[in-house]
């Protein structure tokens, strides 16, 4: 996968191995790829897009050499489509459902996606206007994809909107949570520039609850939207967290995007707790900051992973080993408080519960320990309870409870979309591109909600 040799590894050599995996599609490759496809009527492959994105019609532009009408299709339907087109699961969404798949193979649906905004951004294309002020505020709380989705759309509404960031950046998920050579940085900045053109207000470093209380929000605005996301990754619950060499796998990867790479992990063993998205992750991070031998435990088997597969693949790829069925106990140290070892035991699973789970249990006498020298922490992420509570807003565990038609909470001056009303059986798959579309209906909601007429500005 392009990684540089680990016994020869500098701090210097790091950035090397945190380029973008995968090359885009040259002239001629998309020119060629743009031919195959059908331009089916009643084409499946819009239907599989969260966003539905009117595909053959993007595709067909790239065919005719009109590469800003392809962006343009792409980014009326998806804010963000630039970071879909990377970070999207198209073999389950979009490609999955081509036609070509019962005959040769998919149209590459996501590299085609990926010309045509990559072009956009290397010519520096302003594709969208403000629309007329209609007089209506909207607070949005969350500056990443469902939030930033939202924020375009009602400015093209005419809305006066202002995105509460409470990190230095806006992007969310984009900017923080998904490695470099994978989704760079510069990537998630271009679509944040594009949606702040439009005159969108987006205060960073600004905490709702904190530095500005939640009923300064709601006195201000005609109407706010909750979408901010996940929090920190939650306790293990065993012993030796606290330990020097114990990392967070959020702000693990965060720092990746934020900080001058380290070599810290140059030759080290590294374990990683969990085996979704994240976890896969920190794992292809550590084997490019130079870790020696990196490992994902998983309580559960391959077919409970939550990582999408060709995350899976990556990680097999660049030699990350995989242990199912294997959860820790504590976490050992040395008298310096650093990590030397972890103590696991094995699992297996019971027979499916009411709910259709099998759930994994510990095989007595079946411990073992690792030594590693960094043990970091991706078993999901905790949720912002306390501002939802802040807003008095119903919630199941900090998955705000909305209604489905209109994504009004409780509070029906507040919606909400994106990973906070994600999970506990509500709204079906937490991907970006579903946050992007809820952030989309949220605000045709409160267009149709408040219905407000257009107002001349000077």
């Amino acid at each position: 996968m392009g990684v540089t040799n680990h016994s020869k590894l500098s701090s210097e050599d790091l950035s090397l191995n945190f380029h973008e995996i995968i090359p885009g599609l040259t002239k001629q490759e998309a020119f060629e790829e743009s031919n195959r496809c059908l331009y089916c009527y009643d084409a499946p492959c819009i239907k599989a897009c969260p966003t539905g994105i009117d595909i053959p019609s993007f595709i067909k532009k790239i065919a005719s050499g009109n590469l800003k009408g392809s962006a343009k299709t792409i980014f009326t339907a998806n804010p963000i489509g630039a970071s879909c087109a990377r970070v999207c699961p198209t073999e389950e969404l979009c490609e999955g459902a081509c036609v070509l798949n019962h005959s040769t193979k998919p149209i590459m649906i996501g590299n085609l996606q990926r010309y045509a905004t990559d072009w956009a951004i290397q010519n520096e294309q302003s594709l969208f206007k403000a629309g007329k002020k209609n007089g209506k505020t909207v607070a949005i709380v969350g500056g990443g994809p469902a939030g930033l989705s939202a924020a375009r759309e009602l400015a093209l509404l005419g809305y006066e909107v202002t995105i509460f960031e409470a990190e230095e950046k806006a992007g969310g998920l984009n900017t923080y949570g998904i490695v470099p050579f994978r989704l760079p940085l510069d990537i998630s900045f271009w679509e944040v520039k594009q949606i702040e053109s439009l005159n969108v207000e987006i205060r960073t470093s600004t905490r709702v609850g904190k530095d500005i209380t939640t009923e300064e929000v709601l006195k201000n605005y005609d109407a706010i939207i909750l979408a901010v996301g996940m929090s920190k990754v939650p306790s293990l619950g065993i012993s030796g967290e606290e330990l020097t060499g114990v990392f967070d796998a959020i702000e693990f990867v965060k720092e990746t995007k934020t900080k001058p790479l380290s070599n810290h992990l140059l030759g080290k063993k590294v374990v990683v707790i969990g085996a979704g998205n994240t976890a896969i992750d920190a794992a292809t991070n550590s084997v490019r900051l130079g870790a020696d031998n990196v490992k994902i435990l998983y309580r559960r088997t391959r077919e409970e992973m939550t990582a999408y597969e060709f995350e899976y693949e990556f990680a097999k790829q660049d030699g990350v080993e995989f242990r199912w069925l294997t959860a820790p106990v504590r976490v050992v140290g040395d008298k310096h408080g650093k990590v030397t070892g972890i103590e696991c035991i094995k699992m297996e699973l019971t027979e499916p519960g009411e709910d259709g789970r099998r759930r994994p249990v510990p095989i007595k006498g079946s411990e073992f320990f690792l030594e590693v020298d960094a043990v970091i922490k991706a078993n999901g992420q905790s949720r912002y309870v306390e501002l939802i509570e802040q807003f008095q807003l119903e919630h199941n565990g900090g998955v705000v409870k909305i209604n489905p038609a209109t994504y009004q909470t409780s509070n029906q001056k507040v919606f909400a979309c994106g990973d906070v009303i994600f999970g506990k059986g509500q709204q079906g798959d937490a991907m970006v591109v579903s946050a992007v579309q809820q952030g989309k209906e949220s605000a045709y909601s409160i267009h149709q909600i408040l219905k407000p007429s257009v107002v001349e500005t000077a």
